[in-house]
């Protein structure tokens, strides 16, 4: 178990990098971290396609941004407290889907099942691309997986 640095309470870029603080948990991080995106896309579910898809790219960007700085400040590649990715790919998991409870706890399972097993091609990015975008891709990708398994589990249902 890792102990979350305790400038995550204190730097901006580490409390948003760690999901609001969602990431300090010593246990499961991600998890966590992606219990905490769900009253987020609550939030989002609401709007239309176009700009919920707009603010799930720029949280990308800024999450790119977010994630090196943190990485860099802590001397540690992806710290497993940095969960903001897993924020960014539980929103693209979930775009297009309408809300309800059942529905978020779906994705939230799917999504999280993609981010832990990383079938290919999400393991090789996972393990060979750097930086604050390596830390997100991995993530993106698994959010794509996820959003194409929910899409289908939509059609049948």
């Amino acid at each position: 178990m890792k102990r979350a640095p305790a400038t995550v309470w204190h730097r901006p870029t580490h409390f948003l990098a760690f999901g609001l603080g969602s990431g300090a948990v010593p246990w499961a991080p991600g998890t966590f971290g992606t219990l905490g995106a769900i009253p987020f896309y609550w939030l989002m579910s609401d709007l239309p396609l176009t700009w919920y898809l707009s603010l799930v790219a720029v949280t990308m960007v800024i999450g790119i941004w977010l994630c090196d700085k943190t990485s860099h400040d802590l001397g540690v590649h992806d710290h497993s407290g940095i969960v903001w990715d897993e924020f960014v790919g539980y929103w693209l998991t979930m775009a297009a889907v309408p809300f309800s409870w059942e529905a978020a706890l779906w994705g939230f399972l799917v999504f999280r099942i993609f981010d832990v097993f990383k079938p290919w091609p999400i393991r090789w990015a996972d393990r060979h691309v750097a930086g604050g975008f390596g830390i997100m891709i991995d993530d993106v990708m698994a959010g794509l997986y996820a959003w194409g398994t929910i899409h289908l589990w939509l059609w049948l249902h």
